[in-house]
């Protein structure tokens, strides 16, 4: 069908939710718009869905919500007997209706669903598989995108992420259901009186907490070392249980952020509810000039990324991802050695385009690193590795340098709860050395190295961005640069090919890493570029990594890279 009688069909079925009528008939004279909303299905991936809410194939809403459900139903049902799905979802607008229509669908479908009661953190959904022994999972969420957006992210029955052959079976599946007329659905209210869809219990909760409690170190010394905490769940799920679990550690000298406190899905005081950027951060910034805290926490709208910021004498500075994890590596490396805690051959697990400061802190504690692609589930899926072989106990920690973490095998996603909670503690104990989380990272780089990282995102909207990315990619495989930044281009790992060549010599080393569309570009002096378009938002993004014997130097260096690689892009 084309754009234009997709467009009629919406206007004649689409009659449940008045907020897609109302935008149908405010696009009817504007092809573009039309366009944009049908020229394509709103793809299903690994992490599900994710998209702008709306009318249209190309959109979240009710309809595309319930078909993939349908698709989801159908794989469960043939896959698993008495099967039964878990569900969460975050403050963002129409979550909690997105999270019910597909509960709705289960149910109708004989399958077993459990939900929470109200928004909980992504990590949880991940939990709650787990300890409720669930074939699949499901949460509404798109994470930290700006408030336009809302995603469906599908779990697997270890909680980790849809693997890619499981959601290409689905998808298979989805492919068959139409969209107005395929789903099976029930009302929500009747599946509850049932007993088909069965809210989550307390008990879970406290379970999860519990959980995170445990891969704490020091806690003993949380309540007696004066720490004080400004926090800000950026209007999230975070709030309660951030709050809960360093109450239970004894942090109790935490004031939160008032505007940011509460659910609220139109994110009014931070256009990109994301602890990675300072804007997100600006009430809680602000708050500090006057609070004085030692620490300001941050966690994304479904609390499973956390940043910070630590006082100086310019105010407060921001860390980064790749900072806070190798803060907490080392932290938990040092201590746990200290304290024999320590599992014989430990592992910890990090993405390709995270710190490699991390190999050096493992070299001096005898962790075995394991590189993965991006993406958290594939750090998940370590774990699950070695689950299989009853060595769990063996990974100590995981993380990212979008600021996700994760200690501790309870859940198979990065965690902002537990990682809030390490956070403090790490900054309690190192307060009742006299140690300030700005003096631990100068002694870490005194220690192992200056390493300075970056991240920058291109956005590519739409149909023709989407075939942008498509030819930037092209491009960089078939003319790859000789040099960045006035650096020479070394190697070039392509994770397509799964071939690193060695540009110098000509010769070639396979990549054992699944096929992904990444490209990483390693320069002289220590430098490297990685580049691939977002699996979750309509962006490019391109990593920098830069050494030095100062950090300025460092920085310096990545300055020049990444102007220099902007201009290649043709941005």
């Amino acid at each position: 069908m084309s754009e234009m009688e997709l467009y009629k069909l919406w206007c004649e079925k689409a009659t449940e939710d008045c907020d897609l009528q109302k935008e149908l008939e405010a696009i009817k004279n504007d092809e573009e718009a039309i366009k944009d909303r049908f020229y394509r299905d709103l793809e299903f991936g690994t992490g599900g869905l994710r998209g702008v809410i709306g009318a249209g194939a190309f959109r979240m809403n009710i309809y595309t919500v319930r078909r993939a459900t349908q698709g989801l139903a159908d794989y469960v049902n043939e896959t698993f007997k008495n099967g039964s799905v878990a569900i969460a979802y975050d403050s963002r607008i129409k979550s909690d209706v997105f999270a019910k229509e597909a509960a709705s669908v289960l149910a109708a479908n004989g399958i077993k669903v459990y939900i929470y009661p109200e928004l909980m953190p992504t990590p949880m959904l991940s939990f709650a598989v787990r300890h409720l022994k669930c074939s699949a999972g499901i949460v509404i969420t798109a994470s930290h995108n700006p408030a336009k957006y809302n995603g469906y992210k599908v779990y697997g029955s270890d909680g980790c992420q849809m693997t890619l052959e499981a959601a290409e079976i689905v998808l298979g599946k989805i492919n068959k259901v139409d969209m107005f007329d395929g789903p099976k659905t029930i009302k929500f209210e009747d599946g509850i009186s049932n007993g088909s869809i069965e809210y989550i219990k307390q008990e879970v909760i406290d379970a999860y907490l519990e959980k995170v409690y445990e891969q704490g170190i020091h806690t003993n010394l949380c309540a007696t070392s004066g720490l004080k905490v400004v926090y800000t769940p950026l209007n999230g799920a975070g709030n309660k249980p951030v709050r809960a679990i360093l109450k239970k550690i004894g942090i109790n000298d935490v004031v939160v952020v008032p505007e940011q406190e509460f659910p609220n899905g139109e994110f009014t005081t931070c256009p990109y509810p994301n602890p990675e950027i300072k804007e997100a951060l600006a009430l809680g910034l602000k708050l500090c000039e006057t609070v004085k805290p030692d620490l300001l926490l941050a966690t994304d709208p479904d609390c499973d990324r956390v940043g910070i910021a630590v006082p100086s004498d310019d105010g407060y500075v921001l860390f980064t991802g790749n900072e806070v994890g190798a803060m907490l590596f080392e932290y938990i490396c040092s201590e746990r050695t200290k304290m024999g805690t320590m599992p014989q051959n430990p592992i910890a697990v990090k993405t390709i385009v995270t710190t490699d400061i991390t190999k050096a802190i493992a070299k001096e504690y005898g962790v075995k690193v394991i590189d993965v692609l991006t993406g958290f589930k594939f750090i998940g899926e370590q774990i699950g590795f070695l689950e299989e072989k009853h060595e769990e106990n063996r990974y100590i920690f995981g993380f990212e340098e979008s600021y996700g973490y994760l200690a501790g095998s309870y859940v198979r996603d990065k965690d902002a709860v537990v990682a809030s909670m390490l956070i403090c503690e790490m900054a309690a104990y190192y307060r009742t050395k006299g140690i300030s989380l700005l003096q631990a990272r100068e002694n870490m780089y005194k220690k192992y190295g200056v390493y300075v990282h970056t991240q920058k995102s291109f956005t590519c909207e739409g149909a023709a961005g989407m075939e942008r990315m498509k030819e930037i990619m092209a491009s960089l495989r078939s003319n790859t640069p000789k040099t960045i930044g006035g650096l020479k281009v070394t190697k070039l790992a392509d994770y397509v090919s799964s071939i690193e060549t060695d540009l110098e010599t000509g010769s070639k080393a396979a990549i054992t890493l699944p096929k992904s569309d990444v490209l990483t570009f390693v320069l002289t002096d220590g430098a490297s570029v990685v580049i691939r378009p977002s699996g979750t938002e309509p962006k490019i993004k391109a990593y920098f990594t830069t050494t030095g014997k100062t950090k300025e130097e460092a920085e310096m260096l990545e300055k020049k890279i990444s102007e220099d690689f902007t201009k290649i892009l043709g941005f």
